[in-house]
Order: C-alpha cells, then sequence, then structure tokens
C-alpha cells in the first residue's frame, strides 16, 4: 500500500504541472493546437498500413501487460515543472509546428460559368486503352487457347479465362422470355400460313366450281395450287373492286334525261386547305349552284369521288342541301389497281355512250378516258370561270342529242373545250348571219344539220318541241337566232322558275326532309331494339301461350 500511494504522488504532480501549463496557454492558440494533433492522429490512423491476421496477433500480444514475478522496482521521480513560458516556446517551436496545406491554382480550373466541359476526349482515350487491353488479353487467351490444344471453353476456340461465366449467364430473364416469345410467334405464322395454304386449296364446292370451271377438283398439288390461288385472288379483289356490282339502280323511263354527268368533288366543286391559323376550312367553288341547278334539267348529276363515305357525305349535304345531285359515289364506289384509285364506269350501269365524267386526274379515269373531260384544279381563285365555262358546251350536247357522246369528245381532243366550242359557235354564228341575208335558211329551220356538221358534230334527233310560251322556231330563225339560242333561251326560263320555287318552299323541303330522316332513323332504332331482343320476347310470347293452354285444359262437350 505505501508502495502504490508512493507511485500514485508522481503521477498526480505530473498531472497537475501539465493543467498548469495548459491553463497557461493563451486561449486562442488551444483550439488551433488540438485541430493540428486530432489531424495528425487522423492521418497516421487512415494512412497506416493494414496488417495482417499475424501481425495483429503478435502486437496485441507485445502491448499486453506482464505479470512481474517480483515486485516492481520505484518508478523514476517526475520531472521538474515548467514554467508556463517554457510550455508555450515549446507548443510553438518550429519543430512541432503542422506543415501549412498548399493553396490550389484557381486559374488551372475549368470555367463553369460558361458551361459543363466536355469529356468526351476523356472518354475516348479512356475507351481506346480498355480496346487495347481487350485486344491484349484476347491474342493472349486466343495463344494460350492454341497452345492447350483445347476446344476453347467452348467461346468460338478462346480458353475462358478461370471464374468467367458464360455469355448466356448475362443474358436477363426477361430477354430470355422475349427471345421465347419471338421464336413462337414466327414458328405459329410458319405453322398459319401452312395450314391456311392447306384450306384454300380445298376442294371446289357446287357454287364455286360454277365460277371456276377451268380449275377443276382433284388431289393433285397441282390443282391443290391453282385453287389456293384462286381464292386468293378472289379474296383480295374482294377489297379492290367496288363495293356493288351496279352502283346505280336500273334507269327509269320516265326519268327524261337520257344523258348521266359524273362529276368529282375534291378541287373541282370544293377546296380543302389547312392553315395554322384558321385549321381545316372548305370554300366552294365559284357558279357551283348555278352549274349544279341548271344542268340538273338535262342531266342525271351523280357525284362520283375518291373522298371516303364519312368525310364527303357531310360536305355534299352542305353543297347540294336541295338534292339536285341525284346519286353520290364515294371512295367505296372506286377500283384500287396497280396501286391507283380508278373510276371505272362499267360499274354505272348506264349506257357509257351517254356518259361524261369530268375529273381533275386522268389517272382516275383512265379506264374510260374517251368519256372523260378534264379540268385543272380549282384553288381557291374566287374568279375561277372554268366550270361555268362548261355549261354551253354540255348544253349544246342534251341539245343536238348525241347517239355517242364519245364521239363528241373525240372531237374536241387536246383543245381547251370551253375556248374551243366559242370559237366554232362565233364561226357558225357568222355564217348562219350570211345565210340568212342570202336568205337561205328555209322556212323549217333548215342550216341547223349546217351548223352541226360546222361545229364537227352529227345530230341524231334535235330538240325542237315548242312548249307553251315559246316563240315558233321559224319565227325564231328569221330573226337570226340559232337552235342554240332557242335551248338557251328555254333553259334559262327553267332555271329561272325553279330559283322562284327555290326562294319560295325551299325551307319547307328542308324541313320536310328532316323530318322525314327523323322518322327514318326512329324506325331503323326500333327495328333494330326489335331484332335484338326478338328471342326474349319469343320465350316469353311462347310460355304465356304454353301456360294458358296448360291452364285453360281441353274441352269437353
Amino acid at each position: 500500500m505505501m508502495l502504490a500511494r508512493a507511485a500514485a504522488r508522481p503521477v498526480a504532480g505530473a498531472r497537475a504541472a501539465a493543467f498548469a501549463a495548459s491553463s497557461a496557454l493563451p486561449r486562442q492558440t488551444l483550439p488551433a493546437v488540438w485541430a493540428r494533433g486530432m489531424a495528425k492522429d487522423n492521418k497516421s490512423r487512415f494512412n497506416a498500413p493494414k496488417k495482417s491476421p499475424s501481425q495483429k496477433a503478435a502486437a496485441e500480444q507485445q502491448q499486453q501487460p506482464k505479470q512481474p514475478d517480483a515486485p516492481p522496482s520505484p518508478p523514476p521521480p517526475p520531472p521538474p515543472p515548467s514554467s508556463a513560458a517554457e510550455t508555450e516556446a515549446k507548443s510553438t517551436t518550429p519543430q512541432e509546428q503542422e506543415p501549412e496545406e498548399p493553396i490550389p491554382d484557381l486559374s488551372k480550373l475549368p470555367d463553369l460559368t460558361q458551361g459543363i466541359p466536355s469529356t468526351l476526349e476523356y472518354e475516348r482515350a479512356g475507351a481506346t486503352d480498355k480496346s487495347t487491353i481487350g485486344d491484349e488479353a484476347a491474342s493472349e487467351a486466343e495463344a494460350a487457347g492454341a497452345g492447350s490444344g483445347g476446344d476453347g471453353g467452348g467461346s468460338g476456340g478462346r480458353k475462358r479465362p478461370k471464374g468467367e461465366l458464360p455469355a448466356s449467364a448475362y443474358v436477363s430473364s426477361s430477354e430470355r422470355k422475349r427471345k421465347w416469345w419471338t421464336y413462337f410467334a414466327l414458328a405459329s405464322a410458319g405453322l398459319g400460313a401452312v395450314g391456311g395454304t392447306v384450306y384454300l386449296g380445298r376442294e371446289w364446292s357446287e357454287e364455286e366450281l360454277a365460277k371456276n370451271p377451268s380449275v377443276g377438283n382433284g388431289w393433285s398439288l397441282g390443282l391443290w395450287w391453282k385453287r389456293a390461288v384462286s381464292r386468293m385472288t378472289e379474296t383480295v379483289t374482294y377489297y379492290q373492286e367496288p363495293s356493288f356490282e351496279k352502283l346505280l339502280p336500273d334507269p327509269d323511263p320516265s326519268f327524261e334525261r337520257p344523258y348521266t354527268l359524273c362529276i368529282s368533288l375534291e378541287d373541282m366543286l370544293i377546296h380543302s386547305e389547312w392553315s395554322r391559323e384558321h385549321g381545316w376550312r372548305v370554300a366552294k367553288r365559284p357558279g357551283v349552284d348555278y352549274f349544279l341547278h341548271y344542268l340538273s334539267q338535262y342531266y342525271e348529276i351523280v357525284l362520283f369521288t375518291t373522298v371516303p363515305w364519312g368525310t364527303g357525305e357531310p360536305l355534299v349535304r352542305k353543297l347540294d342541301p336541295y338534292r339536285f345531285i341525284m346519286w353520290p359515289l364515294f371512295r367505296e364506289a372506286t377500283k384500287y389497281k396497280d396501286g391507283e384509285i380508278i373510276k371505272d364506269l362499267s360499274y354505272l350501269n348506264r349506257d357509257l355512250s351517254k356518259v361524261i365524267i369530268i375529273d381533275t386526274e386522268a389517272k382516275h379515269v383512265r379506264a374510260q378516258p374517251e368519256n372523260a373531260i378534264i379540268l385543272p384544279k380549282w384553288k381557291g381563285n374566287p374568279k375561277d370561270k372554268d366550270l361555268v365555262d362548261l355549261v354551253p358546251f354540255l348544253e349544246f350536247i342534251h341539245t343536238m342529242q348525241y347517239d355517242d357522246v364519245r364521239k363528241v369528245l373525240k372531237s374536241f381532243e387536246g383543245k381547251n373545250i370551253p375556248v374551243e366550242f366559242a370559237r366554232r359557235e362565233a364561226l357558225a354564228r357568222a355564217e348562219h348571219q350570211r345565210r340568212l341575208g342570202a336568205n337561205k335558211v328555209k322556212a323549217s329551220g333548215g342550216g341547223i344539220g349546217w351548223l352541226s356538221s360546222h361545229l364537227g358534230l352529227k345530230p341524231s334527233n334535235m330538240s325542237l318541241m315548242v312548249t307553251e310560251g315559246e316563240e315558233n322556231p321559224t319565227e325564231a330563225f328569221a330573226k337570226g337566232k340559232m337552235l342554240q339560242d332557242i335551248a338557251r333561251e328555254r333553259g334559262m326560263r327553267n332555271y329561272l322558275a325553279l330559283e322562284e320555287e327555290i326562294r319560295k318552299n325551299g325551307e319547307k323541303w328542308l324541313k320536310e326532309e328532316q323530318e322525314l330522316q327523323e322518322k327514318m332513323q326512329k324506325e331503323a332504332m326500333k327495328s333494330m331494339k326489335s331484332s335484338m331482343f326478338s328471342w326474349f320476347v319469343k320465350d316469353e310470347e311462347t310460355s304465356a301461350s304454353s301456360s294458358t293452354d296448360s291452364t285453360s285444359g281441353p274441352k269437353t262437350a
């Protein structure tokens, strides 16, 4: 006990001296000295090399104190306490001061105010290094594989390093599933194609055999393939041909219009365009109402367009609310051949010698070009007169009652029809006036045939019927009028009378048509509902009738 107390006294004195020395230091230097000491300890701790387990065990054995066999010798006496000045001087000596960290040169750092600098060159350098290292490793592996004489580890002659997994181990499960479904889809498509071909090559039924007499029934491979090709062609043709074999109903004998006039819609009667400011806008061509109303007394007007029904039908209803267009035909009535849409007039159920079609695309009427009049596309010009200028020519064809309009159009081939017709009419009028002055025009209207022949045409049956209120043709010829003048006067009177009827009863007609459409819609909805729930109603009626019969029982006399 006495030895322990003697050893504790020098330790307590050393602690007191150190506390006195530390209290003698200025307060401002204490944090700095403490921070440097902590930094030095951290550096020594993190920078110390790692020790193996054997080295750690040896160090622990050295650190463990050995228990002495004999009593310990007394500790040396503590050093004498030094003054505060000496302690401060020792703590601030140059040997014990921590060297200051160098200040970085900010001028060498990139200027981030102009954006993050590119690291493309650094990445390229790294990729080049990696590729070079990879090539060297691959060459070494190939050499090792060749020297070993093995199969290269199953990777194309290259021996896989020890511990490296095969390439299939790096494929994700989702990728495997995707590949599996791809193979499954391809296999299913192949089986479906083979099965479909086998099914299409089955033997003909009686109706099919009547339609395809050239390809008979049989089990040979050639006949099987011909039947499959025939059925496939028929299926494809279903989508390429018009929706009906007869696009128009049979002609009505009471309908006194022997000619049929087909006219296009887009860039002919209307023009549609889209702009960022207004979106889609549709403009009606100048003179469309006059053209349709005036020629409706001479022609059966048919709209024949490549626009689908869903798009064209609302436009037609607004363009022609009084239905002077008798039959509208849309994209579903056209024919698709060689990648182009064709308006085949042979499906119209009309005599082609009495059919005229006006279009803006020659390729649309390439099936019957001899029946076509091609006009330039209308792009929205409000002063356009090309459509209205055709009215005198079309009126003249009806007046002269030609047997074949294709011959008439042939005489104007390659020329502007309105301009050429006006030129020929002016020459005929001058000749007519000359003959009238020489008294060579017969009272019965002779010279009409000359007029037609001068125009390059031969009439078959001219329309000279005089209606009530019209001037006698003989008197008209005596006044210098031509047959065409008489027909125009008659046509204009009919047109003005029609316009007067529209002004008086137009709203009434539209209202009646609207009511008729609503009535038809209601009837269609009613019939649809009845067809959908008819089997429910039939079951109820049957059960009710059966229950009535069972309750009434047999009648007895």
